[in-house]
């Protein structure tokens, strides 16, 4: 099994405007179940890494529905993938059916304030490999008591417990990721500010135009990175400023 999930957080220079954006396939009336009876109990301490990825440790309680005072316990890695800036025209990109009015007067509202917005996407995944899970008998509130005081003692900084569900439980995860992009994204943009990877060169963010660059270089060296490439120069509304160097890289690739 291998869940994944995109998040974006998006800030105006003001900070005026913050929205979270989730993608994740999942049947609505189990997605609110599971959200309602969700709880993170224990955040970790520190943030979401700036320029590379993050494992967070996580421990979720839930009970199991059938049977009282059986308790789950489910310990695993989720890996959160460096954060990446995008620019307000990579949603232009994207499919918005089934996305009522108010999701496409935000994405107008994008369109029209592109200078002034910055935008931060998140990428999770959690991995079965890291799943380890095990049962305890016992009131819930005395079973939580005991992961917790087991998890401050590790002094564990990316270590969280979650109050959850037992099915979907994966949603009882989606929370605590979304929960750690609130605690980190300011951080993050701080920090992102702090190199001047926000500031604008052209119209586009620093940090996106360096990236580029990366690509470029990367797809010389190995033409299975051409087709990424011109992905995402698409993505970004970017391809035709570049499109005479990518077909030029085209040319030059071995027949």
């Amino acid at each position: 099994m291998r869940i994944a999930a995109r998040v974006g957080f998006s800030l105006d220079k003001q900070g005026a405007r913050a929205t979270i954006r989730v993608d994740m396939e999942i049947k609505p009336h189990n997605f609110w179940y599971a959200v309602n009876n969700t709880e993170v109990v224990v955040m970790p301490t520190s943030h979401l890494e700036t320029f590379g990825a993050t494992n967070l440790r996580y421990h979720l309680v839930s009970e199991l529905m059938d049977t009282v005072d059986r308790i789950r316990v489910r310990e695993g890695i989720i890996q959160s993938k460096r954060p990446q800036i995008i620019t307000p025209t990579y949603y232009e990109s994207e499919n918005l059916e089934g996305f009522g009015d108010e999701a496409r007067q935000y994405l107008d509202w994008l369109r029209q304030h592109a200078q002034d917005v910055r935008i931060l996407q998140y990428g999770f995944v959690v991995q079965k490999t890291e799943l380890n899970e095990h049962f305890v008998t016992g009131p819930m509130a005395e079973v939580l008591e005991r992961v917790k005081r087991d998890v401050k003692q590790k002094n564990d900084p990316m270590a969280a417990v979650i109050h959850g569900v037992d099915q979907p439980w994966d949603v009882c995860l989606l929370k605590l990721m979304v929960d750690m992009i609130r605690h980190s994204a300011p951080a993050n943009f701080s920090e992102l500010q702090r190199r001047h990877m926000l500031d604008d060169v052209n119209g586009v963010p620093r940090a996106v135009r360096e990236e580029i660059e990366a690509m470029f270089l990367q797809a010389s060296r190995d033409p299975s990175l051409v087709k990424p490439l011109g992905g995402r120069l698409r993505k970004c509304g970017l391809f035709e400023e570049y499109e005479d160097r990518f077909f030029a890289l085209v040319r030059s690739r071995p027949a």
